[in-house]
């Protein structure tokens, strides 16, 4: 049985920096792509930033490119999401999910998530 489990979220003020941590257990993820999503109140759920497991390569949601930073430890098996000179619009609760063939923006081509973890920015 696949598990992910998020930490890291918290209360930060804006401009400030958090580290997400989604660790990975009950599978085995190098040939697949690891993706980070969040949903904010009253919001669709949004595409962050994926990472593909055998290599590290990365993509990005346009509004969070060059402030967000994915990168994953084999031996941990955990992925882990950046987040660098917050704002207050990126308040939500951030998930990752597993199981794609590639770092999709879309959740519904992975299997696994997280339960995920409250990230709130204050100004």
């Amino acid at each position: 049985q696949v598990e992910l489990v998020e930490s890291g979220g918290g209360l930060v003020q804006a401009g400030g920096s958090l580290r997400l941590s989604c660790a990975a257990s009950g599978g085995t993820f190098s040939s697949f792509a690891m993706g980070w999503f969040r949903r904010a109140p009253g919001k669709e759920r949004e595409f962050v930033g994926a990472i593909r497991w055998s290599d590290g390569h990365t993509s990005y949601a346009d509004n969070v490119k060059g402030r967000f930073t994915i990168s994953r430890d084999n031996a941990q098996n955990t992925g882990y999401l950046q987040l660098n000179h917050l704002k207050p619009e990126d308040t939500a609760v951030y998930s990752c999910a597993a199981g794609a063939f590639y770092p999709s923006p879309s959740p519904y081509e992975y299997n696994y998530r997280g339960l995920g973890t409250q990230v709130t920015v204050s100004s």
